[in-house]
């Protein structure tokens, strides 16, 4: 199932950036647009593509927009917006003839993260990097081989980027994807690999398996992971792994802010302020939730 800067100044710069994150964002979601079924997949997983698109496209839907989106026939996908709308799980804009996520959706999702065992465990932590290092702090998840980012922190400078709680991201061209799938056991990294697109968003993303897989060997032995402008333009972070006992993978957690390739020896000396606030972080996750692989 598909689950699917560096403008240091004001002004045109940062202008510029905007648009180019702007055209980012539109880029990822057509990526992730892409939607296959198996031909044993049954009604809540067919629900469950059909609430994914409305999560990946951020605005409201028409039905046309869904018929070109996923491979439903028009009579099932009627027939599945109509449950969705009389389980309150999508509401319908009758003026418009459009649907978005509805109440009932929306007050589980907040519960989910407002409860989320790695949330709570993080919260307090998140709160101290992001008033020590000034930074945008993330922390993620790894969602089938993607990142799934759980909760941030809006660094000063207050960047336009992809990222957001509830948002899915690429992993193999982030530093919070590569610090996690870096600490993957052998089985879980090769289905994890097989689930990257490899798309170039800027000329410095990785566009292979080979590549990637030399980069993790490196991030492994560091204990930290870069984000070269590999994902946005004009954006660089630091990131590492959350680990608990013997290893087993948590999650994920980076400082990101604006910078060029050229910059990114200067987030080396975060590296150890990351990898103690996520051994605090490991600790108490320990004590709420069982380790996520994939």
């Amino acid at each position: 199932m598909a689950r699917l800067g560096s403008a240091a100044k004001h002004g045109v710069h940062a202008h510029e950036h905007s648009a180019q994150a702007h055209l980012s964002r539109e880029a990822e979601s057509v990526e992730a647009s892409t939607v296959t079924l198996a031909p044993g997949d049954g009604p809540v997983t067919k629900a469950l593509v059909l609430l994914d698109a409305f999560a990946e496209a951020e605005q409201p839907l028409r039905f046309a927009d869904l018929r070109d989106r996923l491979p439903f026939p028009k009579a099932t996908l009627h027939r599945m917006l109509k449950s969705l709308v009389d389980e309150r799980m999508l509401a319908l804009h009758a003026p418009t003839g459009t649907y978005q996520l509805g109440p009932r959706l929306i007050r589980l999702a907040h519960a989910t993260w407002a409860h989320g065992s790695l949330v709570d465990a993080a919260r307090s932590v998140l709160d101290a990097l992001h008033t020590d290092l000034g930074k945008t702090i993330h922390l993620a998840q790894l969602d089938s081989g993607q990142v799934l980012y759980l909760d941030k922190r809006v660094g000063n400078r207050g960047l336009a980027m992809f990222s957001r709680p509830g948002k899915v991201g690429p992993g193999y061209c982030t530093g919070i994807g590569k610090a996690m799938l870096a600490h993957l056991p052998p089985d879980a990294l090769e289905e994890a690999l097989a689930q990257q697109t490899f798309r170039p968003h800027t000329p410095h993303t990785l566009t292979s398996s080979a590549a990637l897989r030399a980069e993790l060997l490196a991030i492994r032995d560091r204990g930290h992971a870069f984000d070269r402008e590999e994902h946005e333009p004009g954006i660089i972070c630091i990131a590492v792994p959350i680990l608990g006992e013997g290893g087993a993978l948590y999650g994920g957690l980076s400082a990101t802010g604006p910078g060029t390739v050229e910059q990114i020896d200067t987030l080396t000396a975060l590296a150890p302020r990351l990898k103690t606030a996520a051994r605090v972080i490991a600790a108490e996750a320990a004590i709420r939730m069982a380790p996520t692989l994939t």
